[in-house]
């Protein structure tokens, strides 16, 4: 019982990052279907509980809220806990396998680049807000 309201406390201090940081959260197949199948560039975190995602994913997400070039959208999926909406964003993340935490630059419903979970572990926050500088440069500069 105690371990499971640690967890819980875990996922919503997880959440509560990325709706501060002023990411929307798909929790459905839905909604991820109906967001990244639009027209035009979203920026997908996929979440997770992990040490590597609260250390350095998130506030390396929350940074990119700042950043000159800027997509569309900025949305978020939670691995293990949204299991369906995760499972839908990752379909449109071909080529890559399932990772968390993570980031997907999405075009017009198609993948054009990924920072999967080796290249956020084990690295320092700037050189994941670099790599991701990047990325928005090559594929949402308008």
């Amino acid at each position: 019982m105690e371990f499971q309201m640690f967890m819980n406390d875990v996922v919503q201090s997880a959440r509560q990052d990325m709706d501060q940081a002023g990411y929307q959260q798909l929790t459905s197949a839905e909604e991820v279907e109906q967001t990244l199948s639009q027209e035009g560039t979203t920026f997908v975190v996929v979440n997770s509980v992990c040490g590597c995602a609260g250390g350095i994913a998130r506030p390396s997400a929350a940074y990119m809220k700042n950043y000159e070039v800027q997509p569309d959208r900025f949305v978020t999926v939670f691995a293990g806990q949204d299991k369906e909406a995760t499972e839908k964003a990752r379909s449109y993340f071909t080529g890559y396998p399932p990772s968390s935490p993570s980031f997907a630059l999405i075009k017009d419903g198609e993948i054009k680049a990924m920072v999967e979970r080796h290249e956020i572990e084990g690295h320092e926050p700037i050189e994941v807000v670099n790599k991701l500088e990047s990325h928005f440069d090559a594929h949402f500069k308008k």
